[in-house]
């Protein structure tokens, strides 16, 4: 299914590219952009996943330079029966993560310095298990075969003005036509780009609670991230938009948009999801689901599987400085933080 789905996708996405293609040269510039459109399918699906990374500058890491960071991807993986995917850190204070590549035998997971920095131990398991959740539904593909072609949508109709609307190009819709493709082709591929990401994260939120065990995890860990996109900016993100569906949180801090524009579902309905799936797996009423995390500035502290009060399983110990959270050795490889 996923599989038929990725081939629909392409048509779709390749029929876009076209009709702009034709509003902006007529004819010959649909037979160009179906050219391009050919190479970009290929270059998607070989590549795509490194040029995502790239952008994003992220940096791969093994059990030497991140250790625990390495650990909780590889265990998290054994668990939900995949190939260990490649590790990468982003050197970014925004908490933040995403999954790309074509396959699980070819996947990449990618979290930014802040993630590991702000969030706890659990949550950023619950993150990672939600990121390979993507991959196990191969998602990663879909999503990172968007990114590519809505990026190369935007820059055509970017480019729309420069070579459209000349008389000798063939091109019955004139500079109404360079218009629409200036206008339209960003915003349907930025459509697209809602419809594929929006009804993925719901079932990669269920599927990666159901990896690390802890459905509150995950939601807490969404509130702090969502909090942190909203104050920390993501210059990297910012400068390659198309790529914003392939992160767990929207990291476009300056984009203001209602729910309708979003490339990603409401954080507070992602959050209460999780909480009923937690009041399912413990077999309690509903109403029993933990509290959201109060409100910044309130002087309280959030409360949910991340307080040691409600973890039985692992006893209280006393507080104990944790100078080295993430295996930075110093007299050993250095890490992109440092």
């Amino acid at each position: 299914m996923n599989t038929l789905r990725t081939a629909m996708l392409l048509a779709a996405m390749t029929a876009l590219f076209m009709g702009v293609g034709y509003l902006i040269g007529g004819s010959g510039g649909m037979m160009i952009a179906l050219l391009i459109a050919a190479g970009t399918n290929l270059f998607s699906y070989w590549n795509a996943d490194k040029m995502v990374l790239s952008m994003h500058r992220a940096i791969e890491v093994d059990e030497r330079n991140a250790p625990e960071y390495y650990a909780i991807v590889k265990g998290l993986a054994q668990r939900a029966g995949l190939p260990m995917p490649r590790t990468y850190l982003i050197d970014n204070p925004q908490p933040n993560a995403f999954a790309t590549g074509r396959n699980p035998q070819n996947a990449a997971v990618a979290a930014s310095t802040g993630l590991l920095e702000r969030l706890s131990h659990e949550e950023v398991a619950a993150v990672m298990a939600h990121e390979l959740a993507h991959v196990q539904h191969r998602d990663t593909l879909t999503m990172t075969i968007v990114a590519t072609f809505a990026g190369a949508i935007s820059m055509l109709g970017n480019f729309a003005f420069f070579f459209g609307g000349n008389r000798d190009n063939n091109n019955s819709f004139g500079i109404v036509g360079v218009l629409v493709a200036m206008i339209v082709a960003p915003l349907a591929a930025m459509i697209v780009q809602m419809a594929v990401s929006r009804t993925r994260e719901y079932e990669a939120d269920r599927r990666g609670a159901e990896i690390c065990g802890h459905p509150l995890w995950l939601a807490s860990a969404l509130d702090k991230i969502a909090r942190g996109a909203e104050r920390i900016r993501n210059p990297d993100a910012e400068r390659n938009p198309a790529t914003a569906h392939l992160f767990i949180i929207n990291p476009l801090s300056g984009e203001r948009m209602d729910s309708l524009f979003s490339t990603h579902p409401s954080t507070e309905n992602r959050i209460a999801a999780l909480q009923r799936m937690a009041s399912e797996m413990a077999g309690a009423p509903e109403a029993a689901a933990t509290p959201r995390p109060a409100p910044e500035g309130t002087g309280q502290q959030p409360s949910g599987p991340w307080d040691r009060a409600a973890r039985p399983e692992r006893p209280a110990e006393p507080a104990k400085p944790r100078p080295n959270p993430w295996g930075r050795n110093p007299t050993g490889p250095k890490g992109p933080w440092s």
